[in-house]
């Protein structure tokens, strides 16, 4: 047989032409080359498909890791921590407080772990004696117990605080935030403030309270030391509790009541951890504005995608009449546009998922927060993008297709 003969079978023996055909890895070649001869324009439009990719990944990586590290620092601080304030009086004249024995009666409910509370003393602390007592500093007094620091989840950066040993004496605790503005930065003998004419030696200095930063810019003293100084009432203010977790909300149906039972309906009963679940809600709505964001670039991509698949089909119409007249069908030519739409596309989608990992690395670095990247994110940007790509792809790719070969050769 000549070499004729293997490329056109012989149509006297009534043998049919063969139809024209393409391998997949043909297909992957010829929809590749207008990348390959076209670098830059390649590289620019790719760019645009990734800046909506990498945003899409980084915003996704970015909540997941926010949301797992706060999900540690809550299981870390308890959310078995309740919180109980005097509210508003319904009296005419009468003071928000609580009953003087709520922290006694309070920890003889059952699943009750630890209880303590505050009382706001009307007192003013300043350096020394020779600072002006207008200066404040915007620090509050607060008596309290020795049971306050496991009541509230509170930690020592330095000393100790209240005991059994000095709570009635002129002691006093620091708030992280207090100390600063005081300008004492660690606890030694030498250490003191002045407190409403009496000077009051600092035993300690707390690390920031989590979930209560307001307590950051008080100083604590010991109950017994404030009622007889002065004449703080021994009825707290506000009682922190800390219950068995599975028995959270049976304590806080009866907490009111055990606080404050002449008048149940005035103490606010609170768990402070959601006020750090209401801010993950937020976080979680500005994700999806972000992410809404990031899909608008996306689709910017796309429909430069697009635009510079209408430009690639008219400048090779040439090339696409000469294929159609070797024997390319339409759809052969179809699916060359679209194949080089779908990979001009997938390589934006590759570099704006790198971009966005890389995003989310350094985020995690910088606010040193747990690393979180789903691996939805990675899966949904190259879905993304490979969708984008192939919508952006459809309209040249059939206008390419139904070319003719005489009109595709014709000068313009």
């Amino acid at each position: 047989m000549t070499a004729l003969e293997t490329l056109e079978p012989s149509r006297g023996r009534g043998d049919l032409p063969r139809p024209s055909h393409l391998r997949p890895a043909d297909v992957l070649a010829v929809g590749s080359v207008g990348m390959r001869t076209r670098r830059l324009r390649t590289a620019l439009t790719a760019l645009g498909i990734a800046i909506g990719i990498a945003s899409l990944v980084a915003v996704m990586g970015i909540s997941s890791s926010s949301h797992k590290d706060l999900d540690a620092r809550l299981n870390a601080l308890g959310t078995n921590r309740l919180e109980v304030q005097a509210g508003q009086s319904f009296t005419p004249g009468g003071t928000p407080a609580l009953d003087n024995n709520a922290l006694a009666m309070i920890r003889r409910i059952g699943p009750v772990e630890a209880a303590s509370g505050i009382t706001t003393v009307s007192a003013t602390v300043l350096r020394n004696n020779f600072v002006n007592p207008s200066e404040t500093g915007g620090i509050s007094i607060d008596s309290t117990d020795q049971f306050f620091a496991q009541a509230t989840g509170a930690t020592m950066a330095s000393g100790q605080f209240l005991n059994a040993a000095n709570v009635n004496y002129p002691a006093i605790v620091l708030g992280a935030t207090s100390a600063s503005r005081l300008g004492i930065r660690s606890v030694n003998q030498h250490a003191r403030v002045y407190v409403s004419g009496h000077f009051f030696a600092v035993v300690g200095i707390l690390k920031p309270i989590p979930l209560f930063p307001n307590l950051d810019t008080a100083a604590f003293i010991g109950r017994p030391v404030a009622a007889t100084l002065f004449a703080t009432s021994l009825a707290p203010d506000t009682a922190f509790v800390v219950t068995v977790p599975a028995q959270l909300d049976t304590v806080r149906s009866v907490l009111a009541a055990t606080a404050d039972p002449a008048a149940p309906g005035e103490a606010a009963v609170t768990r402070p951890s959601d006020a750090i679940a209401a801010k993950q809600a937020v976080d979680t709505s500005l994700t999806a504005l972000l992410l809404g964001l990031g899909g608008v670039a996306l689709v910017v991509g796309g429909i430069g995608i697009a635009n510079v698949m209408v430009i690639s089909v008219l400048e090779r119409r040439t090339e696409i009449g000469v294929r159609r007249a070797l024997g390319a069908t339409k759809r052969h030519v179809r699916l060359q546009f679209l194949v080089e739409a779908v990979l001009l596309s997938l390589l934006g989608g590759i570099l704006g998922v790198v971009l966005g990992v890389g995003v989310t690395i350094g985020y995690a670095h910088v606010q040193d927060i747990k690393l979180s990247i789903p691996a939805l994110a990675a899966a949904a940007g190259l879905g993304a993008a490979i969708v984008v790509g192939a919508l952006a792809g459809i309209s040249p790719a059939s206008r390419a297709a139904r070319l003719a070969p005489a009109d595709a050769i014709r000068p313009l």
